[in-house]
Order: C-alpha cells, then sequence, then structure tokens
C-alpha cells in the first residue's frame, strides 16, 4: 500500500516551520524527518503519529489520543508513537507544537 501523496504533501507543509521536512516510504506506511531526524510516521491508516513519551505521550492520551499499533506474530504491539490529535489536524500552530515537543524527544534519543 503506498503513502497518500497528499497528506505526505499536507505533512511537509504543516510541519515545514519545524525545518527541512522529508516523507520517506517504509513498511507500507512513512517516516516524517526534520533535518534527518524521524520524529513522526504516517501508517497504513493514513494517521499521523508523533514519536512520544513520558510527559507527551500522557498529554497525547489526555487530548484523545491513540498509540501506532501493528501486528506481529499474532500479537497487538504499539510503539513510542501516537496519534497527532484532531485539533492538530485542523490548527497549524497546534500541529506545529505538538510536532516541536516530538522532535525535541526524537533528537534527545538519536543523541543517545
Amino acid at each position: 500500500m503506498a503513502v497518500n501523496p497528499d497528506l505526505a504533501d499536507w505533512a511537509s507543509d504543516m510541519f515545514g516551520q519545524l525545518g527541512e521536512i522529508s516523507v520517506k516510504a517504509m513498511f507500507g506506511g512513512a517516516g516524517i524527518y526534520c533535518d534527518g531526524v524521524m520524529f513522526a510516521l504516517i501508517g497504513r491508516d493514513d494517521e499521523i503519529y508523533l514519536k512520544a513519551e513520558g510527559v507527551l505521550a500522557s498529554a497525547l492520551r489526555a487530548g484523545g489520543s491513540t498509540p501506532f499499533t501493528y501486528t506481529r506474530d499474532g500479537a497487538a504491539r504499539t510503539m513510542g508513537y501516537w496519534r497527532i490529535p484532531e485539533d492538530g489536524l485542523d490548527d497549524p500552530e497546534e500541529a506545529c507544537m505538538w510536532a516541536s515537543r516530538s522532535l525535541d524527544i526524537a533528537r534527545a534519543a538519536q543523541r543517545g
């Protein structure tokens, strides 16, 4: 299944103020990168998920978000990515606020 090009373009435009955005196909979805750091993904369900842990994951959960899940060996598994809240899909400032926090987490993880 290919990634919805309109959604990839939307993500590039929406998060462009954070830096150089690129979208790269992977595993039926796509990774969303800022300056070479993957901070979000587009799932097969055409939803955008942001890298999150700790306080950010809790805030996303409180905002009605759900984690990215997939099935492997017959079992549901999750990763450290949470669906962008609905409000963020309609409000560029809110989308970038969530994405900026996600990018901070991704950069910290990359530094080790």
